[in-house]
């Protein structure tokens, strides 16, 4: 006669994060926004199915909470899609604690890779006013990667440094007082590895650059609309480091001393 081992209470029923990913379709989703936030008609083109049906797994993402939407600061009309990584990294913590106390990940966050290695990169970090966004950005990929990622950061009509940009860094112990907005023609003939728009806006007239460089997209809101104050300059920043942190990971660059005691800290 055989016997259940399964604790008592055990939850018979897949954990969220399986049930999401079971799904091809769903899987494939993930994948295309784990590299860069999308509208529903770029998914539609990349993934090669019917917008009803995109539509319908984006709306399964999102009440998983695995997914979130913003609406297009360049188009109302457009949605951008997002992968909360931070969430999966959560949803996927629980589904290995689900099947065995001895796979829980602590602590659930996906860091870089364990040995560093020699390459560096290029980045450049885009944003509408290059006042706070995009040298945010710039900042925290230096400071996480221990100056393996060369940041520089740009924006399509420069204004003045933001000083709640400064302060919020501030208080994240780096200094970012001295940055200077640049106006994005100034890097027209410079090779980078990754461009990494942050604002819809300038995604939309995001020039090309030589050398055939990784394009992504971060759809962040901007801090400075009217209301926001500085509790949106905070969001900002925790949603930037979140994404360079994850990007770090991707790209296969440890993070520094730093970093790691930020994500600790976060």
């Amino acid at each position: 006669m055989y016997r259940s081992s399964m604790r008592p209470g055990t939850r018979l029923e897949p954990p969220t994060f399986a049930r999401m990913a079971a799904d091809p379709l769903r899987w494939r989703l993930v994948q295309e926004l784990a590299l860069s936030d999308r509208r529903v008609r770029e998914l539609v083109t990349l993934i090669g199915q019917p917008q009803n049906l995109i539509s319908y797994h984006l709306g399964r993402l999102r009440a998983s909470g695995m997914v979130t939407a913003r609406r297009s600061s360049f188009d109302g009309r457009d949605t951008y899609y997002h992968l909360d990584l931070g969430r999966c990294a959560q949803l996927l913590t629980e589904a290995g604690a689900t099947l065995h106390p001895g796979l829980a990940l602590d602590p659930p966050f996906v860091t870089a890779a364990e040995t560093p290695g020699t390459a560096s990169y290029t980045a450049l970090f885009l944003c509408t006013g290059n006042s706070a966004r995009s040298q945010v950005a710039e900042a925290l990929s230096r400071v996480h990667s221990g100056g393996r990622v060369q940041g520089f950061s740009a924006g399509s009509q420069p204004k003045p440094l933001h000083p709640d940009a400064v302060r919020v860094m501030a208080a994240r112990g780096v200094d970012i007082a001295g940055q200077q907005s640049k106006h994005l023609s100034v890097f027209a003939q410079r090779h980078f590895e990754y461009v990494i728009t942050l604002c819809d806006k300038v995604r939309e007239v995001c020039p090309p650059f030589s050398g055939d460089p990784t394009h992504i997209h971060w759809s962040i809101p901007d801090p400075n609309a009217p209301g926001g104050g500085y509790a949106a300059f905070e969001l900002m920043a925790a949603e930037i480091e979140t994404r360079v942190t994850f990007w770090l990971a991707a790209i296969g660059v440890a993070l520094s001393p730093f970093g790691q005691e930020s994500v600790q800290e976060a």
